[in-house]
């Protein structure tokens, strides 16, 4: 992960602190930004696929929304809708579809991390829903995750 990422998810722990058990997601956090990135080259990617950036009708993907951010970056960053959007069993069924490795998973995996603690404590009183979100992500991952 870039510096900057680093950074901003670290940024996040204080105002979670009355949010989140923040011991527990420093530490794996502090696991996660060491993940090496591997020869993949960057690809476009859109960077924020979360359940608001994804239409769906009929069960089935329809579109994708707020495209002003597309552009290269690592090929795990759009896994984060992995784990903004799917359970368990759906989210084995998408890796398994795309031939995810190991380590391009637990990347696409802290990215989500990465989003999901930057959400909860910023959306928590302006807008709950998001922050539910970035909740709902973090309980993915840590169920995912061994302590």
């Amino acid at each position: 992960m870039r510096p900057a990422d680093w950074w901003a998810a670290r940024a996040s722990v204080r105002p979670s602190r009355r949010l989140l058990d923040v011991p527990r997601l420093r530490a794996m956090w502090d696991a996660m930004r060491t993940l090496p990135r591997g020869s993949a080259k960057d690809v476009m990617s859109h960077g924020d696929l979360i359940p608001g950036n994804v239409v769906v009708s009929g069960g089935r993907l329809a579109g994708i929304l707020d495209v002003g951010g597309l552009g290269p970056a690592d090929p795990a960053l759009d896994l984060v809708s992995a784990w903004h959007l799917l359970e368990a069993g759906p989210r084995q069924v998408l890796r398994l579809g795309l031939g995810c490795g190991d380590a391009e998973w637990e990347r696409g995996k802290a990215w989500a991390f990465q989003q999901a603690m930057g959400v909860v404590w910023y959306y928590v009183d302006s807008n709950p829903a998001m922050s539910l979100m970035g909740r709902r992500t973090l309980e993915r991952i840590t169920a995912t995750t061994p302590t």
